[in-house]
């Protein structure tokens, strides 16, 4: 079975965006991270309840998540 993953707790996806790039402070652990519109798209509806459950068997889905957990703003649930 495919893991399931949520933000960390306690964060918000503080954030600004331009040209398609996004700043997102790390309210856990006090960090900055630059990343892509898409990534940010992903958190969004990660936090919202938007993925549906044939969504997590995706590979790329739990690649992208696995490395969004080394800067801790994911963790699997």
């Amino acid at each position: 079975m495919p893991v399931q993953w949520q933000l960390v707790p306690g964060q918000s996806l503080l954030h600004r965006s331009w040209d398609g790039k996004v700043v997102l402070y790390n309210e856990v652990s006090g960090a900055t991270h630059l990343l892509d519109q898409a990534t940010l798209d992903l958190l969004q509806a990660l936090r919202d309840g938007e993925l549906a459950p044939e969504d997590w068997a995706d590979p790329e889905l739990q690649l992208a998540l696995a490395e969004l957990r080394k800067l801790y703003l994911v963790e699997p649930c």
